[in-house]
């Protein structure tokens, strides 16, 4: 297996047709997946609408041997 050099690297702006558009739908693609992510993450931080009231903290974690 060999490994690819500098001169044997197809560049980007030498791309044509379709394999310059599924570079295009590769990134696109990932940014939409992204963002949202982004977006879903961020509307459910701290939305805890099933969380129990706890009236004491815990002082002690007791270890079973």
């Amino acid at each position: 297996m060999n490994e690819p050099t500098l001169q044997s690297i197809g560049d980007y702006n030498g791309l044509k047709g379709e394999k310059k558009r599924v570079v295009h739908a590769v990134i696109l693609t990932g940014l939409i997946i992204g963002s949202l992510y982004v977006i879903v993450a961020n509307s459910y931080v701290g939305q805890a609408h099933d969380a129990l009231p706890v009236k004491d903290g815990i002082t002690a974690v007791p270890f079973n041997r």
